[in-house]
Formats: structure tokens, C-alpha cells, sequence
């Protein structure tokens, strides 16, 4: 179990207490743009232990009498049918896992708006699909100069023209499946949409990262760097907030860059600007919650880490850029991480150096280190969550948990049946073959009994994994890097 640095049932708590807080301040009604994940926040719970990765959404449901959620998706991501990359859906697809999910934890979906319509096919017949489930939804639309127009964003033929979304509750959630969904520019159409009704109404943004009352430099604020290298963001600070208050406070470049335009849109909409500066606009009680500040900077170094064996991957499989990688190495730099405070990656190293094969190393809760290498029954992903498991039970290194005779009937329907080129088992085959195995032998079902205690393990291999071992790995909540080459010397790899 990893040590706790964040405390999570204060979070809740504080953070819920704040958006309340924020509602009463605007009248009674709040838009409040959600970025980042709401379910499923593995980086925040990477670098901050002790963070649930469904924090955010348990907290709003402590508010969900007072919740609505509006989901926004940008219509030209609609048309050319773009993919999240971390569940390989279309963005269309995950606007209805969303409402499947929201609605599940018992929080209301009000409505969808498909932002810069231009009559694309692809969003009217998306639109068509969801008003036949049931599913309000409304059309925003591309003002020209945006976001630097002012006059012409706030009046008539700019926020005017698009429609108003009908909402009843006082806080309104705006989310999306990705960036570039456009929910700050639905937030503030909607409150112009407000004030022209005569209802007051606010806005305020819910960021985790960067964390704002954390210094600019922690390795926690550098790991968002990190995990947002290929969008060039920048943590900076927020001259605004030292301008007006005299206290240093950490954002992001973008809303620190927008920020005049969107205080010039308020005062248009409301008369006068609510805030004084982009960290005046957060409701984030991330900071505060923080309990052990050494574990989540060791946490956060690990992350960096990760993040730029990621970015390697991806250069050499022609997803990435160099840019990407020398941003990270200068992340690296500033945190003072290196390969040395990873051990799985020199125990790897050595490994495959010594036998000439491909390794994978984990790293177990007591600092233990596991490998698998590649043999003729199995890869080495599979061979090395079959030691580690082992390992946790206490059992020998040399116990066979699954027969051979058992494993050579599934490479046979692999090769033969199933048209695979490569007959050694995966890690989803292996571990299906030790749930049998331990119907009938117990000391197998030892094994089995410490998958949960892999989770936050962290691991490296030595040649780039297959995406069915990689997902496996990511389940289980190993944390995993690899190094940026592949098993063999072919063009096209799967």
C-alpha cells in the first residue's frame, strides 16, 4: 500500500464546501466549467497518493440535489470523428458514456450542445440520435475574433445568436470528453444569456492542476507540465493575483493570457468584473489537502518520469514529436529526477543485457524487484506478473502455478486457430489461464488472491508492450514505462 500524502475525505468535504460557498456569492446560480477528468483521474491520483481517482465525482455527488450537468462537444470533433486516446472511443461515443455514467451516480444530465455548428452532417445526424434518446440538445456557434472581439462576442450577433440552454438547478456543471469542446465560451453565453433574462448568474472554473497554492517549481505543478507537454501549457505566476493581492499563486499560461479579455466579457455582461485574477476564478481545494508533502513530491518525480518514457515511445512509433521529449528532459532537469530514482529501469537494463532478451522488472510494496523474460510459454509482461504474484504470496520462484500441459492447448488454438504469429501467452491469457488453475489448485489460487495488492506497483520493460499487455498493466494500476524500441526489427508492428 502506498503511503498517504493528500487526504481525501477533507478534500470532499472542502471542496464541496467551497462550490457552495461560490453559488451564494452569484445569487444562487453558478456555471462551472469542469476541466480535466471527472471519473477516472489516474494522474491525480498518481501524484498526489492518497487521491481516489473518482474524487471529483464524489464530490458532486454530495451536491447532486444541486446539480446539473451540461455536457458540451465541438462539432467539427463530431465530423472528422476524433479519439480519445486514452479509451480509444470517438468523442460522440463518450458523450454517451458520460450521461450513462452521470446518470448512474445519480446526477442530472439536463442537456448536450454541440458548440461551432456550421451544419456539419456528422453533428446534425449526432443531434438527431440523441433527441431520439431523449436528450435535449442545443447548437452554439463560431463567433468571428474570438476570443478578442469583445463587442462583437457580447451582444446580439455573438453570444445572442446562440441558443439558450434551459437549465433548473443552481449549479451547473459544464464538462466534455476532451479539450477544445469549447465549455468556457458556453459558461459565459449563458451568462449573457442570464443577465439579458434579468437572473443573476456566475462563473468559475474547476482545474485540478496546476495546484495554485503550491510553489511554482514542486515537482506536483512541473508533473502537469509533464502530462501536458505536447499542449506547450506553461505553469506561470499569476500576475494578476500579485498585482491586486501581493501574494504569489501558480496557473497555466492560457488563462493567465485570456484573462483581460474574459475580465473586459464580464464587465460587458455583469457591469463589473467578479474577479481580480485567473486563480481568483478556481474552486480548488487541492492544496490544502496535501498532508505529507515528501510523498507527493517523490509521487509527482515518478510521473515526470513516466511521462517522458511515454513521449520516447511515441516519437519511435511516429505519434510524437521531438519538441515533446526535450520539454520533458527539461522538466526532468528542474524536478532533479533521473533513470537512477526509477530502480525497475536499471534492473531491467541488466536483465535483458546479461541474457539478450526482453525483460520486464517489477517493483513490489517492499522494494523488492521481480522480472519475466521472454521463453517459448510465455512474454515477458506475463511471465513477470506471474513472479510478482508469487512474490506477494510468499510462494517459491520455481512453483509452476499453471502446467505446461495446460498452457500448450491455448498456444495451439493461438497459432493455429486464431491466426497469431507469435504463440507465447500475454498477460490477459495468462491470467485467465491461472483463474483455471486455481479451481482446482490452491496454492494457485494464493497467487491469484494478490492481484489487488499490484496496484501503484511501478514497472519497465525493456522493448515497447503490446496494447493487450499494456491495458492489463494500466487495470491492474501498474504503473508502467518502456524503453523506446521494439522486440524485433520489422517495419509494421501491431
Amino acid at each position: 500500500m502506498t503511503t498517504p500524502g493528500f487526504d481525501n475525505e477533507k478534500y470532499l468535504k472542502d471542496q464541496s464546501t467551497h462550490i457552495t460557498h461560490r453559488i451564494a456569492q452569484f445569487g444562487g446560480k453558478l456555471y462551472l466549467e469542469f476541466g480535466g477528468k471527472l471519473f477516472d483521474d489516474y494522474h491525480a491520483a498518481r501524484v498526489l497518493p492518497g487521491f481516489e481517482p473518482d474524487s471529483k465525482i464524489r464530490m458532486l455527488t454530495q451536491l447532486s440535489d444541486q446539480v446539473e450537468v451540461v455536457v458540451a462537444i465541438n462539432a467539427g470533433d463530431i465530423e472528422k470523428n476524433k479519439v480519445r486516446g486514452d479509451l480509444g472511443i470517438t468523442y460522440d461515443a463518450d458523450v454517451l458514456r458520460l450521461i450513462d455514467a452521470f446518470r448512474s451516480m445519480g446526477l442530472y444530465v439536463g442537456s448536450v450542445v454541440i458548440t461551432f455548428f456550421q451544419g456539419q452532417p456528422g453533428a446534425i445526424a449526432f443531434q438527431e440520435r440523441l433527441e431520439n434518446l431523449g436528450v435535449k440538445v442545443y447548437r452554439h456557434y463560431p463567433i468571428p475574433g474570438y476570443p478578442h472581439n469583445v463587442p462583437l462576442i457580447v451582444s446580439e450577433e455573438g453570444y445572442g445568436k446562440n441558443d439558450f440552454i434551459e437549465t433548473t438547478h443552481p449549479l451547473v456543471v459544464v464538462t466534455a470528453p476532451g479539450p477544445g469542446s469549447g465549455k468556457m465560451a458556453v459558461c459565459l453565453s449563458q451568462l449573457y444569456h442570464e443577465h439579458q433574462r434579468g437572473v443573476k448568474a456566475g462563473y468559475a472554473k474547476f482545474e485540478t492542476f496546476p495546484i495554485w497554492n503550491l510553489p511554482l517549481d514542486h515537482p506536483v505543478n512541473l508533473a502537469y507540465e509533464a502530462a501536458t507537454a505536447d499542449l506547450n501549457d506553461v505553469n506561470m505566476i499569476d500576475p494578476f493575483h500579485m498585482a491586486a493581492y501581493g501574494i504569489a499563486t501558480v496557473n497555466y499560461n492560457r488563462d493567465v493570457e485570456v484573462f483581460p479579455v474574459l475580465s473586459a466579457m464580464f464587465e460587458t455582461i455583469m457591469g463589473e468584473s467578479p474577479y481580480k485574477s485567473p486563480t481568483d476564478m478556481g474552486v480548488n481545494m487541492v492544496g490544502s489537502c496535501i498532508v505529507d508533502d515528501e510523498v507527493v513530491r517523490r509521487a509527482a518525480r515518478q510521473e515526470i518520469l513516466r511521462r517522458y518514457y511515454d513521449a520516447l515511445c511515441e516519437r519511435r512509433q511516429g505519434k510524437g514529436r521531438d519538441e515533446t521529449v526535450f520539454k520533458l528532459e527539461l522538466l526532468m532537469k528542474k524536478a532533479q529526477v533521473d533513470a537512477s530514482h526509477r530502480p525497475v529501469i536499471g534492473q531491467a537494463l541488466k536483465v535483458a543485457q546479461e541474457t539478450g532478451l526482453p525483460v520486464v522488472t517489477i517493483e513490489l510494496p517492499d522494494g523488492k524487484i521481480v522480472r519475466g523474460r521472454t521463453t517459448d510459454l510465455m512474454g515477458p509482461s506475463a511471465g513477470a506478473l506471474l513472479n510478482a504474484l508469487k512474490a506477494l504470496a510468499g510462494i517459491q520462484r520455481k512453483t509452476h502455478l499453471i502446467s505446461r500441459e495446460a498452457i500448450v492447448p491455448i498456444q495451439h488454438v493461438k497459432v493455429d486457430h486464431l491466426g497469431s504469429a507469435n504463440p507465447r501467452l500475454h498477460s490477459d491469457e495468462v491470467l485467465i489461464a491461472l483463474a483455471i488453475s486455481a479451481t482446482t489448485n490452491p496454492v494457485a489460487a494464493q497467487a491469484l488472491d494478490q492481484l489487488p495488492r499490484l496496484r501503484d506497483c511501478q514497472a519497465h520493460a525493456t522493448v515497447i508492450l503490446p496494447p493487450n499487455d499494456a491495458a492489463v498493466y494500466k487495470k491492474l494500476g501498474v504503473q508502467v514505462t518502456c524503453e523506446p524500441q521494439y522486440e524485433t526489427k520489422k517495419l509494421y508492428h501491431r
